[in-house]
């Protein structure tokens, strides 16, 4: 019996609903595809939760949209009833490939106008769900997160919100700062990390791995991505080394204060393959930088791996980078949209999240724990296990 399948021994806390925005329809739609099967399988093997009429049904997708009118002006609207229901609803506030028409003008949606967008759906509930389930991969917001001068907090402002429009959870994955859900103490957040899948999807796509400290290391790109770093190090056997960003703080470009150097604290990295791990590749000036200096050392192979791959200057710098070995290949999930630009790449690896998503959703609308779904110390040991005997199948 698979772990999930104990589920049907325990109640849903109502009838699962998920509502996909339209940004995130891609992996809605296999999220909604695994909880459909999971739940006919357990329909056969019998169970409480298998008694309800509505247990398993052909999808759990609710019917939910936002027309916008000709001057840019939207609305929400469900086409079916959400009474009782669980709900989780999906949003990617980072696919841009989405527009909409302003008085005869194309305009891409921003981040602003997803979040938006969410706000509409929640409002067009009604207050008549059960309970209501954010899932935002990517932090509205995220890189706003604390307050250093005379400046906004919009992280905080938009968790705040959403709770208050009667948001009972909130999941996100490798928040920018974990410490903001500090502004929403008494309600439900989690910050999910996916560290098994990236572990899986280097294993199943790259052969010839040596993982220990003799063959590999991990590498920290700066002093915020350090505990990250240190997890999968641990994790997986293997050393630490850390770059830390000098910055010219007597100016700002694009938003922030520009990098002068990288600096290196570590060990030796002679011969070795080495793994950058990051939350996010923006423009992924910093991610080169760090694998160019890290080539100076001598290193072997280079893996850049982050959880969002943004990649906002196109890929250009990435295709240059790989054409003179620096970066070997680049590691990213599909938890926020992912252009044709970057799919097409040989080197690029995409880390699926949907199956991890789906678990979470259908614990939770049973109403148990999560704890050992976060915690993947032990699938990831399994899986090393496994491959370090007969390679990965």
């Amino acid at each position: 019996m698979k772990r999930h399948d104990k589920l049907a021994e325990t109640m849903p806390v109502g009838k699962l609903g998920i509502i996909a925005l339209e940004s995130s329809r891609e992996i809605g739609k296999k999220v909604n595809d695994y909880i459909v099967d999971w739940r006919r399988e357990r329909s056969k093997l019998g169970g409480a939760a298998t008694t309800l009429a509505d247990y398993s049904l052909d999808s759990f997708s609710v019917d939910a949209k936002c027309p916008r009118f000709g001057s840019g002006e939207a609305k929400g609207i469900i086409h079916e009833t959400v009474r009782g229901d669980d709900l989780y609803l999906l949003v990617d506030v980072c696919n841009h490939s989405l527009s909409y028409t302003v008085c005869g003008q194309t305009n891409h949606m921003s981040p602003d106008d997803h979040y938006q967008d969410l706000k509409r759906v929640i409002a067009a509930v009604g207050g008549k769900a059960r309970r209501i389930t954010v899932i935002m991969p990517f932090l509205y917001e995220s890189r706003q997160h604390r307050r250093s001068a005379r400046e906004s907090l919009d992280c905080a402002l938009a968790l705040q919100e959403l709770t208050q429009m009667g948001v009972e959870n909130i999941i996100t994955f490798d928040a920018h700062d974990p410490r903001v859900q500090n502004a929403i103490p008494l309600k439900g957040f989690e910050t999910v990390q996916p560290t098994y899948q990236f572990i899986k999807a280097l294993l199943k796509n790259v052969p010839d791995l040596k993982i220990d400290s003799d063959h590999m290391m991990m590498i920290s790109p700066d002093e915020g991505a350090m505990g990250r770093a240190i997890y999968y190090a641990n994790v997986l056997g293997l050393d630490v080394g850390m770059f830390y960003k000098r910055r010219d703080y007597s100016r700002i470009e694009n938003g922030r204060n520009p990098i002068i150097a990288h600096e290196f604290l570590g060990a030796d990295l002679n011969g070795k393959d080495v793994i950058i791990i990051d939350d996010m590749i923006s423009s992924g000036e910093s991610m080169i930088d760090v694998a160019r200096e890290l080539k100076k050392r001598n290193a072997n192979r280079i893996f850049a791996v982050a959880t969002f791959g943004l990649f906002t200057n196109g890929m250009a710098k990435f295709d240059e980078a790989v054409e003179q070995g620096m970066i070997y290949r680049v590691v990213t999930t599909n938890l926020v949209y992912q252009p044709e630009e970057v799919l097409s790449r040989d080197y690029h690896i995409t880390a699926d999240m949907s199956k991890y998503i789906a678990l979470l959703i259908d614990t939770l609308n049973h109403d148990q724990s999560i704890s050992n779904l976060l915690n993947p110390t032990e699938r990831i040991t399994n899986i090393m296990k496994k491959y370090n005997q007969k390679g990965f199948e």
